[in-house]
């Protein structure tokens, strides 16, 4: 691939970022175990009722590139049991059974508050800035 090229494709991908949210204004990234190519930690429309709910309530809260709080939708996260799973960087907050009541609890709670669900956490592994 020639230079110029490769700052064209830089650009275009640099450009897709920015209308998605990604950048200096994102607060956080959520990483979500859904539609799993072999569902084992939760039934697969368990983890596309999630999904779905999330990325609804991100919009409707303008908690998504406005409020800067990226989404992923992930095959898995190597957690099989108790899903759908769900990661929250850069606190680095991993919560098991992840349905749509508890995702607008976590949303509320942890997003927007600030607060930690306790009852439903599992592992901390937050990024840190070295």
């Amino acid at each position: 691939m020639e230079i110029g090229e490769a700052e064209r494709i830089n650009g275009e991908m640099a450009e897709l970022a920015r209308e998605l949210g990604i950048g200096p204004g994102m607060r956080r990234h959520i990483l979500l175990c859904a539609d799993q190519s072999d569902p084992q930690c939760c039934a697969k429309e368990d983890g596309i009722a999630a999904w779905n709910y999330l990325k609804r309530r991100l919009k409707e809260l303008k908690l998504d590139a406005e409020g800067g709080v990226y989404r992923s939708k992930v095959n898995c996260l190597r957690i099989c049991r108790n899903g759908p799973v769900m990661l929250i960087y850069p606190d680095g907050i991993w919560y098991r059974n992840c349905t749509p009541d508890l995702i607008e609890r976590i949303l509320q709670e942890h997003v927007v508050e600030g607060r930690v669900v306790e009852s439903h956490v599992f592992a901390r592994a937050p990024l840190t800035s070295s």
